[in-house]
């Protein structure tokens, strides 16, 4: 057997033109993840002026529904925190309310002294979520993103 020698050439030009590919993705991914987080954000504030009443009146909204807008302390409360990066071009955002009876409103459950009132759940985050998830805007953002990091020349 004769000794054969393969010559790779290239190899560090590939290697740094994926590094440089990696940057590009996690950048677009920090973008992106801010974008969905801010239309996030502007989806839940919506859903939250979807019914009122004057301050001092039983609220009118039906269990399951939203909480209904009073002073608007709840909506302005709605904000965003991040992106913050996870490592290994992962991101994350919060996005939702700060207001202290936000989690009670969303989830409901025991409140008022010793839980002596069951507030039934009145979410307003969770529903915002499903609807811009199933019209795919979400998904699209992070997609168009990816695809411009992507699709340029390193």
């Amino acid at each position: 057997m004769s000794g054969q020698a393969v010559e790779v050439i290239g190899v560090s030009e590939l290697n740094a033109a994926l590094v440089q590919m990696f940057g590009a993705v996690n950048a677009a991914t920090r973008v992106a993840t801010a974008q969905a987080s801010h239309l996030l954000e502007r989806e839940i504030k919506t859903t939250l002026a979807t019914s009122s009443h004057p301050r001092g009146t039983p609220t009118p909204s039906s269990p399951g529904e939203p909480p209904s807008l009073v002073t608007g302390t709840l909506r302005r409360s709605v904000t965003v925190q991040g992106p913050l990066p996870l490592g290994m071009g992962r991101w994350e955002a919060q996005i939702g309310p700060t207001a202290v009876y936000g989690r009670i409103q969303e989830l409901g459950g025991p409140t008022g002294r010793g839980g002596a009132t069951v507030l039934p759940p009145r979410p307003f985050v969770q529903p915002s979520y499903e609807r811009l998830a199933a019209t795919g805007a979400l998904t699209n953002i992070y997609h168009s993103a990816w695809r411009t990091a992507i699709s340029r020349r390193h």
